[in-house]
């Protein structure tokens, strides 16, 4: 992806490209102005689930990094719980329809990644406590 971007939860310190894990500080400045901030990337994110878990890929613990260039392209960097799931191309689907309908948006690209390898730590508190209510043990 070309243009300004927002930085993400890349480890560059090591110049390796590894990604730190989920991204849990997002910006709330836009990268230009009629753009949405990576907040608001995420939480149009939030309507985005795993059809086998019952909470969404932000609170799992998914997003490891969202770019906004100042052309309006978004690049999505996300795993998932496991290097075989099934539904990979349904969530990716379902993750560029849902940051398309933010204004400003030209074009989005999802990544899947698979280090670091996803693990239930990774989830919000807002997360565990769903999985929880639903009876799983986190």
């Amino acid at each position: 992806m070309t243009g300004d971007a927002h930085t993400d939860a890349v480890d560059t310190s090591a110049g390796d490209g590894v990604y730190s894990g989920a991204l849990v500080n997002p910006s709330t400045t836009p990268v230009a102005e009629g753009l949405p901030s990576q907040a608001q990337v995420l939480e149009a994110l939030k309507v985005v689930k795993d059809p086998e878990i019952p909470v969404n890929v932000v609170d799992l613990g998914l997003i490891y990094g969202v770019d906004i260039s100042t052309a309006g392209n978004v690049e999505i960097t996300m795993t998932l719980t496991s290097v075989g799931c099934p539904v990979q191309d349904l969530i990716r689907a379902d993750a560029e329809m849902a940051v398309m309908r933010l204004d400003g948006i030209n074009q989005v690209e999802v990544e899947f990644v698979w280090s670091p390898p996803w693990a239930p730590d990774k989830m919000s508190d807002d997360g565990k406590r769903q999985m929880r209510m639903f009876g799983f043990n986190v």
